[in-house]
């Protein structure tokens, strides 16, 4: 048996929410169910899947996070360099994505750490780089 990371999020609009995770290069993956209640991408080796949230909530049986209030899911995601940074950044915000803080060096136990949050639905990704 294979062992994976299999992450699932609810969205509110699945179609939306995988335009833009397409746009900012996720890869689509074809093989698990892309359709308006859910959609499937690779992040490395990891498998991240995108559920509207009534099909969420019906295979977890519990209420879902206030969006307004808190937060539901911080992806934190490697990049090669300060520039990988700032150019995912760039393509965020062209892509709808709202950037809550600009790329810059925090946390010093974790050598240079760049990050940066980005919001669609609710789901909040962090970008880092050591």
């Amino acid at each position: 048996m294979r062992e994976s990371l299999w992450i699932n999020s609810p969205v509110k609009n699945v179609n939306l929410s995988s335009d833009f995770f397409t746009q900012i290069g996720f890869k689509l993956n074809t093989q698990y169910s892309n359709s308006e209640h859910s959609a499937s991408f690779f992040v490395g080796n990891i498998v991240v899947m995108l559920f509207n949230e009534v099909t969420f909530k019906s295979f977890t049986r519990n209420e879902l996070t206030d969006t307004k209030t808190s937060t539901e899911i911080l992806f934190s995601i490697g990049a090669a360099n300060r520039e990988d940074v700032n150019r995912i950044a760039k393509k965020t915000a062209a892509a709808g994505g709202t950037i809550f803080n600009d790329p810059a060096e925090s946390q010093g136990w974790m050598c240079m750490v760049a990050h940066f949050l980005i919001r669609m639905d609710i789901v909040e990704i962090c970008y880092t780089w050591t």
